[in-house]
């Protein structure tokens, strides 16, 4: 007689994406346990802070525009079901040279999903958005159905709901080992040995030591962000007339940034960080000389808030893959076994939709949405780890 599991699945991992699946396969009514080596709301992961971008003329490739379009819908779901705000439209301002990669790569998934968008002049966005002094030789496609979200209410809110469904999180409980166990896995914690007939590493950069055996060419990368105290004009930075915004200001690097929020207006450059060899190595402090690349990258967009004093700053972990998507498979040597999404620094806003289709994939083998660009197959097996950023294919 086979002795029964004690869940259904366990999710190792409750940031962005454990908390999501935790929540999307609880509701559906599965016995599911989420494990947490750290406190919630910790700060040392990829899912604190007070913002992420939400955009939907998804420059990267068109074939994130649906993923995110679900993304909408589920958030205000969480929002409705939670009673918390946790997502703000200001419109988002995708800036560069009309044939870099930003602006060519917004306006193909706008034309190729039909989506709503404008072009507009370095004056017009000045007159919309007077923070805005774009340089001539640059012009913006604005979204309008861009914005940003709380992270850290989002998770909150997953966790709490997927409580309220049934499921168990516990946090502080550091994950010492796993091993399949039949058709199903064993999860060994400080606290204890749990078994399951599913699992899903959800664990941002500490996936690397979770799925040590597979290699994968991951990178962990430091991104420092900073909060800028403009003390003219406050008012310009104001979420209703200041959007979120992605300016490529050398061929194929990004800054981006959010209206005033508490701690200030925050800012930063995309992948320009140092690539550590594992999590508990990085530099969690961030240096006075750090923002200069901020301020010489916001110059020609925002030349003001470019130097403006720091109020605050912070780091979090990128873990990214080669090519910039994400991997969302299971095991090659086993199918219980989901590894879920590092997510190159540009995965958050998917997250309520990728807990879904997550949920599907543990239930039924199936999702709705086309992931064989997501699959770990696509690099060869003995590939390793990378030794520097690339951009996307």
């Amino acid at each position: 007689m086979t002795k029964p599991r004690g869940y259904d699945a366990i999710v190792i991992g409750l940031g962005a994406m454990g908390s999501a699946t935790l929540f999307h396969l609880a509701r559906r009514g599965l016995r599911v346990l989420g494990l947490e080596q750290f406190s919630q709301g910790h700060e040392l992961g990829s899912s604190h802070g007070d913002s992420r971008i939400i955009r939907e003329t998804y420059f990267e490739h068109p074939l994130y525009v649906p993923l995110v379009r679900r993304a909408h819908e589920l958030w205000r779901e969480l929002e409705q079901a939670s009673g918390k705000s946790l997502m703000k439209i200001t419109g988002g301002l995708m800036i560069g040279p009309a044939d870099g990669m930003v602006v060519a790569g917004t306006l193909r998934s706008a034309t190729e999903h039909q989506l709503p968008h404008e072009v507009l002049t370095p004056a017009q966005v000045h007159e919309r958005f007077p923070a805005f002094e774009l340089a001539p030789n640059l012009v913006a496609v604005l979204d309008p159905r861009a914005g940003y979200l709380d992270p850290e209410a989002c998770n909150r809110a997953h966790i709490d709901a997927a409580r309220a469904a049934g499921a168990t999180a516990l946090f502080n409980e550091p994950v010492l080992d796993w091993n399949a166990d039949g058709d199903g896995v064993q999860v060994r914690t400080q606290g204890g040995t749990y078994t399951a007939d599913r699992l899903v590493l959800a664990a941002g950069a500490w996936n690397t030591g979770l799925a040590h055996d597979l290699k994968l060419p991951l990178m962990i990368e430091r991104q420092s962000v900073f909060w800028l105290n403009p003390s003219a004009g406050r008012e310009l930075y104001e979420a209703d007339r200041f959007p979120i915004y992605a300016y490529e200001y050398k061929a194929g690097h990004i800054c981006y940034g959010f209206p005033r929020l508490t701690r200030g207006v925050k800012a930063s450059v995309m992948h320009s960080g140092e690539i550590a060899p594992d999590p508990d190595s990085v530099e969690r402090g961030v240096n006075d000389d750090e923002v200069k690349p901020l301020r010489a990258a916001l110059r020609p967009v925002l030349p003001t808030l470019a130097d403006a004093p720091v109020r605050d700053r912070a780091t979090c972990l990128f873990t990214n893959t080669p090519n910039h998507d994400f991997i969302i498979d299971f095991h090659p040597l086993h199918p219980q076994v989901l590894i879920s999404s590092p997510c190159s620094g540009h995965g958050f806003k998917f997250a309520s939709a990728i807990g879904e289709l997550q949920a599907e994939l543990l239930m039924t083998g199936k999702s709705r949405f086309d992931l064989s660009p997501f699959r770990i197959g696509r690099w060869p097996a003995d590939s390793g780890r990378v030794s520097g950023p690339s951009s996307r294919s």
